[in-house]
C-alpha cells in the first residue's frame, strides 16, 4: 500500500456559510420566545444548515452580564443594549444568533437594530406574539402567578409596559399555531432573506 502526502491533497470543498444575522426575538414573558428559538436552533441543525446558530436567551445573559441590574427602565435597557451588543458582534461574524429577550421599548429595539447596522450585522425583529391572557395562563416560570400575590412588581405587560413592534419582519401568533408552523414560519423567513 502507497502511503498518501495528505500535504498534497486539496482541502475538501465545503459550502460557504450563510451571512451572519440576528433574529430578536421579542415578546411578553412565557410567549414562547426561548421554546421558538431553542426549536429554531435545533430544526436548522437537523437540516444540515450551514449556518453557525449561537442562542441568547435574556434571562440567562442577564444572570451573567448584567448581574445586579434591576428592572428600571434604565437597567432593562441596559441589559437589551448590552445583549444586542453580543449579538452584533457574533452576526457580523457570520453568526446567526437567535436571541430571546423580551426587550419591551422599542426605542431600545431600535438601538439595537442600529446596533447592528453600525456593524454590518443583518437584523430581524420578530415579535412572539400571545395576549397576556395566554401568557399568564401558561406562566413557564410563575412570574405572573408571583405578581398577582404581590411579591414582584414591574411585570411587563401587566404593571409594566410592553410596546408592540409596529412593523416587525415577522409576527409569530404562538397561541393560535403550533411549535412546528411558528418555526417553518421563521425557517421561510430565514430562507427568503438568504441566511439559512
Amino acid at each position: 500500500m502507497t502511503a498518501v502526502d495528505v500535504r498534497q491533497q486539496p482541502p475538501a470543498a465545503r459550502p460557504p456559510a450563510p451571512a451572519g444575522a440576528t433574529v430578536w426575538l421579542t415578546g411578553l414573558p412565557s410567549a414562547g420566545k426561548t421554546t421558538l428559538a431553542a426549536a429554531l436552533a435545533a430544526d436548522l441543525a437537523a437540516s444540515g444548515s450551514a449556518a453557525r446558530v449561537e442562542l441568547l436567551d435574556g434571562d440567562e445573559v442577564r444572570t451573567f452580564l448584567s448581574k445586579g441590574l434591576g428592572l428600571s427602565k434604565e437597567d432593562r435597557d441596559t441589559n437589551v443594549l448590552r445583549i444586542g451588543w453580543v449579538a452584533a458582534t457574533l452576526a457580523r461574524h457570520g453568526v446567526l444568533v437567535l436571541a430571546s429577550v423580551i426587550s419591551p421599548y422599542a426605542e431600545t429595539r431600535a438601538a439595537v437594530r442600529a446596533l447592528h447596522a453600525d456593524k454590518g450585522a443583518g437584523f430581524l425583529e420578530v415579535h412572539v406574539a400571545a395576549p397576556v391572557e395566554v401568557c399568564s395562563a401558561r406562566d413557564v416560570k410563575g412570574l405572573y402567578a408571583r405578581q398577582r400575590a404581590g411579591e414582584i412588581t414591574g411585570m411587563t405587560g401587566v404593571d409594566a409596559p410592553y410596546e408592540a413592534p409596529e412593523a416587525p419582519e415577522a409576527v409569530v401568533p404562538t397561541h393560535e399555531q403550533d411549535l412546528a408552523e411558528s418555526v417553518a414560519q421563521l425557517r421561510a423567513l430565514l430562507a427568503e432573506r438568504g441566511l439559512a
